[in-house]
């Protein structure tokens, strides 16, 4: 079987859509270069780019928040740090699912976990005169990377690979000793990769950015997905694994759109540690006229980025996680249904030729989740990329996810009809037959 999508066909749209290197392609350009060769071929394209969710919304919150709008909350500006019941709600999720303490008013509603991160990359850079540069612990969500870019913030990043366990100290204090690091990030389970750091690594992190001063953004977009583990019973161990039981200097980012598939309203929480909140920084106060870091969070950087967060969507987060500390609503028992079409996926692209290439955790495998890596013989990440595409299959390259490995991002919240995995099997070995030197 022949390429759906002919070379000259392919290079053409490229050159039309400006694209030079397609490995460093975005999200969202890969999706719409899927989008155009699908609509000009008449052919269903398999889009394994995109993190959609790909189950229904939890019932609860779209409830909470028709609620919320039939009582007009919908004309009526919702308070920056946010509404009551969120704060009260996430604070006590977060002492359910982590089983750590973070004040109610530490707890501010953003508009997802992008707005968050955008603005605490502000924040984090300007506290200190000294500290301007954010460091990524690479692979990472590629449209964080980018926000830093935007915004003109210094980054360093390198990708945790070949640093597991006791390398990862001494690589993290290689950047932390330079004494400019103003924060990292990462994602616990880890987008693209789907590793999952363990309490000893995150207990390396903690000491460290104690030890240096630097704030710890933790984002935890799939909180609770490393189904290796019987995570999910509110107030009962095991917890999710999280750096805040080793460092006071955290923000954790938690997302409504992937936990509790509800990513159209954009709503999420930034928890504050109750120390970082209240901690005070003059160059904060000289430039804002507000000196601590919540305050100033809140009420100068995202007060200019959007005046608040959907004051509906709030309602719903908050019932959401108040259903879920209940004990009422199973939000990771649902999200099982990832790991279910991860390890059918998985299976199709091993047996035709495909590797894994973050695969292990230590001494562990990787879970099956919401993301996975593979890569192909010598194919560069951007031949590869480029290849699925002529094939009817959209992937974005781990090389703009920051890695330095070479392969792609396969996320498989769209793959759901059995069709698919049908076409997906068909797909890559055609692919492979004619790839196979």
């Amino acid at each position: 079987m022949a390429a759906i999508i002919p070379q000259e066909q392919f290079d053409a749209l490229l050159r039309s859509m400006d694209i030079n290197d397609i490995a460093g392609a975005t999200i969202r350009q890969v999706c719409a270069i899927g989008g155009t060769l699908e609509a000009d071929s008449k052919t269903e394209f398999l889009h394994l780019e995109m993190g959609v969710p790909g189950l229904p919304p939890e019932a609860v919150g779209v409830a909470a928040e028709r609620e919320a709008l039939d009582r007009g909350q919908a004309s009526i500006y919702p308070p920056i740090p946010g509404i009551a019941p969120i704060k009260q709600e996430a604070s006590r999720f977060i002492k359910a699912f982590l089983d750590i303490d973070v004040a109610p008013q530490g707890c501010i509603p953003t508009v997802g976990s992008m707005q968050g991160s955008f603005c605490l990359f502000q924040l984090c850079s300007q506290c200190d005169p000294r500290k301007d540069t954010i460091l990524f612990i690479d692979p990472g969500f590629p449209v964080q990377r980018q926000q830093a870019r935007i915004l003109g913030i210094k980054s360093e990043s390198f990708d945790i690979y070949d640093y597991r366990a006791e390398k990862l100290g001494p690589k993290l204090e290689s950047y932390l000793s330079q004494g400019n690091i103003a924060a990292i990030i990462y994602s616990n389970p880890n987008n693209p990769a789907w590793i999952c750091l363990t309490e000893d690594e995150l207990r390396t992190i903690g000491e460290l950015a104690t030890r240096y001063d630097t704030v710890v953004l933790e984002d935890l977009a799939y909180m609770g997905m490393d189904f290796r583990r019987d995570l999910g019973h509110p107030f009962q161990p095991p917890y999710q694994a999280t750096v805040a039981r080793y460092t006071d200097n955290y923000v954790l980012m938690l997302s409504g759109s992937k936990i509790f598939s509800y990513a159209g309203q954009r709503i999420a929480v930034a928890a504050i540690s109750d120390k970082m909140y209240h901690r005070f920084y003059p160059a904060l106060k000289e430039r804002y006229g507000i000196g601590k870091f919540g305050e100033s969070y809140a009420l100068t950087f995202l007060y200019a980025a959007s005046s608040g967060t959907s004051h509906t969507a709030q309602y719903a987060l908050a019932a959401m996680f108040r259903a879920a500390a209940d004990g009422t609503l199973d939000f990771v028992g649902h999200a099982r249904e990832y790991a279910a079409r991860a390890h059918r996926i998985k299976e199709i692209f091993e047996r035709h030729g495909f590797r894994i290439v973050y695969d292990r955790d230590l001494d562990e495998k990787v879970s099956d989740g919401f993301f996975f890596t593979v890569g192909y013989g010598r194919m560069t990440s951007a031949e590869l990329v480029a290849t699925l595409l002529r094939y009817g299959i959209c992937a974005i390259s781990l090389s703009s996810a920051g890695s330095q490995q070479e392969g792609v991002r396969v996320c498989v919240s769209q793959m759901n009809r059995d069709a698919q995995f049908s076409l997906l099997d068909e797909r890559l070995a055609a692919f492979a037959e004619d790839n196979a030197n």
